[in-house]
């Protein structure tokens, strides 16, 4: 889901299971133009150590990351 008021990218992530995630947003983030936010929705337990580690290699910057019951909920904005 694109809203182009706030250029924010959701994607639903859930079910899915390392590697996907992340090379799901790194996919995603091609679309988001620059300062543009893609905000990712895991149920997998291990993105709260894949995807920081993602963003910091890619020059990206994660601005949030909460955890939501089961849900593991990241906001990167992209940078380059």
């Amino acid at each position: 889901m694109t809203s182009d008021s706030t250029m924010e990218t959701v994607l639903d992530l859930r079910g899915l299971l390392c590697p996907q995630p992340v090379l799901r947003a790194k996919k995603a983030l091609r679309a988001v133009p620059i300062g543009g936010s893609l905000v990712l929705e895991c149920t997998d337990p291990l993105t709260v150590i894949d995807v920081p580690h993602f963003v910091t290699q890619t020059g990206h910057r994660l601005v949030a990351q909460e955890r939501v019951a089961d849900l593991y909920v990241f906001r990167i904005v992209k940078q380059r």
